[in-house]
């Protein structure tokens, strides 16, 4: 319990918590949202004015949507055909983050009603992915993309909104040994990003993918004989980054980056790697994962600063 929970508690009757801890379900939500209709009440319109212009959580996005949408439609367009589209719930289930990795719920946005506002779409395309490789027979593939808004609670600092979008790909299919499955699902992943910033950002942004083997060295074997031959040398660079520590823990087998510019200019676009997700989801442990994903009002930034003026 930190400081602020120790304090809210302290001020509450000594059984208000294994109260509330023993009420059902639909109780705890009947009273929670007579609380949120209470406040609501109270509410006059110059706090929602208030609001709109000082919470993170409420401000517009500064992004065009006209360019956002330009830019999302050309990433559908690009999309493997492989790829089925998902159109994602502005919630999902209480934990669909938190449960399978080592996410904090504090950093998610939780409702009354046992949801939470959507944070990240893989896991929650994750989910789905599991429940329609339920629906097939055991050699069968899932890939789905979708392309949401998210909202996260944890503040990113002055100059970055708790809400932006998202083009995200979730893969899952059974393991065949030898990490071949795994090296199918980074080559289609790794072939259509690559394609994304060859597409859309000149040569100029200085694009790359980078790449991390965690913990598989069968996977880094199919990496180095599969993967890579198959893609080839030629177009935005497929770069090794070994020295990579962040999502440690958070992924498995290997991690993707993308990534544009140089040094102190870099931008991180976007980001991915193998989960245990859909293993779980499924209680199969052969299943395999690969999620990735793309931060389209960042490109979309990078795409216009790139842009040559007109003359």
């Amino acid at each position: 319990m930190d400081d602020a929970e120790r304090r809210v508690w302290s001020r509450l009757p000594d059984d208000t918590r294994s109260a509330l801890a023993g009420l059902s379900p639909a109780d705890l939500r009947t009273l929670l949202l007579a609380v949120a209709r209470d406040r609501a009440a109270a509410v006059r319109p110059a706090d929602l004015v208030r609001r709109w212009r000082t919470d993170r959580f409420t401000r517009p996005a500064a992004a065009d949507p006209r360019a956002l949408a330009a830019v999302e439609a050309r990433l559908w367009e690009l999309l493997p055909a492989e790829f089925a589209g998902v159109d994602l719930s502005p919630v999902a289930p209480i934990g669909t983050c938190s449960v399978v990795t080592p996410m904090s719920q504090n950093r998610i946005v939780t409702t009354f009603r046992a949801t939470e506002v959507l944070s990240d779409p893989t896991n929650a395309l994750a989910i789905e992915a599991a429940v329609r490789r339920r629906e097939q027979p055991a050699g069968g593939t899932v890939h789905l993309a979708a392309c949401h808004r998210v909202l996260r609670a944890q503040d990113f600092g002055p100059t970055w909104s708790a809400h932006f979008r998202l083009f995200t790909l979730v893969s899952s299919a059974r393991d065949t040994g030898s990490g071949r499955t795994e090296a199918r699902l980074l080559t289609l992943h790794l072939a259509y990003w690559r394609t994304v910033l060859a597409t859309l950002l000149p040569p100029s942004a200085a694009a790359r993918v980078r790449l991390t083997l965690l913990d598989s060295p069968v996977v880094g074997e199919r990496i180095a004989d599969t993967v890579r031959p198959t893609l080839g040398p030629a177009g935005v660079p497929l770069v090794d980054e070994p020295e990579r520590r962040r999502g440690r823990g958070y992924y498995v087998d290997a991690a993707l980056r993308i990534t544009a510019g140089n040094g102190a200019d870099e931008v991180e676009l976007g980001d991915g790697g193998f989960t245990d997700w859909t293993a779980r989801f499924t209680s199969d442990a052969k299943e395999r994962c690969l999620t990735s994903c793309l931060n389209t009002e960042r490109l979309v930034a990078l795409a216009e600063a790139r842009r040559p003026a007109a003359p």
